[in-house]
């Protein structure tokens, strides 16, 4: 059994960006153990015996190893469903990275499974542990912005483009539009912590450079069910740009990001404007918001903390994100009563 001083033992499967890089940032961290890499490309296990780590062919596998306390799934958004209730059969607690699911009733099964089979689901959702972002959400929360008039979202990078043509991140079916699975979806999940719950959805895609399937930009208008506004925007084809805004009748307060979630160093520009004070600016130092969410995600699993995510909120950014799919392919408002 797992105590509290005990190191977390975990699985990571997928060795693609995203699984190098937890594995980059749990390999050395005394909180949890990395018990293995489950990777059925075997190209890339020579990479992982670089790391000392094993590697494992499939998950099946990895779930029969002995004082295993979770899988953190790294894995195409197809697979996720799948894997997540082969976790929770397993009595394995599962960190998915986003999306939870393609459809809101695949997340809705899946979050279904974790619950009955009483183990932690976690999300790949770093930006909400950010500090600037924390200090964002305390300030709504606190009403110092005054009446929430609108915000303004933006998510974007040039990370992707060597990924080839025929890849399952250009295709529709596996990335639905565009930038939303990548990105946006971490914008929509910010708006539901901060504004709760989504009424109605207006989206548009296009294909402006890159020639995927997909498209390679997403914006989308989204109206709460508490009356707020809110636009978001992701480019998969530009230079770095991270920025959140909240406009407030007191005061408004931007974001901004210098640096991508997986990349140390730079500020975050916390900016607030006010019509008595003016305009005043503090800097956050990058902090590793990644391993932040793990950690939440241990201390849930454990029993210690309450998970930041409810289990609404997982499934109900799913919910958004299909609304914002068929809202592009429709060209039509969706409500989310709909999905």
């Amino acid at each position: 059994m797992t105590t509290q001083s005990a190191p977390f033992n975990v699985v990571i499967a997928g060795f693609g960006w995203w699984g190098t890089h937890i594995a980059k940032r749990l390999v050395d961290n005394p909180d949890f153990r990395v018990r293995a890499i489950v990777e059925p490309f075997e190209g890339n296990h020579g990479k992982i015996a670089e790391m000392s780590l094993t590697a494992l062919n499939d998950l099946d596998a990895a779930l029969q190893l002995p004082d295993m306390d979770a899988v953190i799934l790294t894995t195409p958004n197809p697979l996720h469903e799948e894997q997540i209730i082969a976790c929770a059969k397993a009595g394995k607690h599962v960190f998915c990275e986003k999306p939870l699911g393609l459809t809101a009733d695949s997340a809705r099964r899946s979050a279904a499974a974790c619950v009955q089979a009483g183990v932690q689901l976690g999300i790949g959702h770093e930006r909400r542990f950010e500090p600037a972002l924390v200090a964002l959400k305390q300030a709504i929360e606190s009403q110092s912005l005054g009446t929430i008039m609108h915000a303004e979202a933006a998510f974007s990078h040039d990370k992707l483009i060597g990924v080839p043509i025929g890849d399952w991140r250009t295709t529709k079916a596996v990335s639905p539009a565009a930038g939303m699975t990548a990105m946006g979806i971490h914008l929509t999940d910010l708006f539901i912590s901060f504004f709760g719950r989504v009424e109605t959805v207006q989206a548009m895609t296009a294909n402006r450079s890159l020639g995927w399937e997909t498209g390679d930009v997403v914006t989308a208008q989204l109206g709460f069910e508490s009356g707020v506004t809110a636009t978001l925007s992701a480019v998969l084809h530009t230079p770095h740009f991270i920025r959140m805004h909240v406009f407030g009748t007191a005061e408004w307060v931007e974001v901004i990001n210098e640096t991508h979630p997986d990349t140390p160093g730079g500020n975050v520009r916390y900016i607030q404007g006010r019509t008595d004070t003016g305009v005043a600016t503090t800097n956050y130092e990058w902090e590793d918001a990644v391993t932040h969410n793990l950690q939440a995600f241990k201390k849930a699993a454990l029993g210690l903390e309450p998970y930041p995510f409810t289990t609404e909120e997982l499934v109900h950014n799913i919910e958004v994100l299909e609304a914002i799919t068929r809202s592009a392919e429709d060209q039509r408002t969706v409500r989310i009563d709909e999905v």
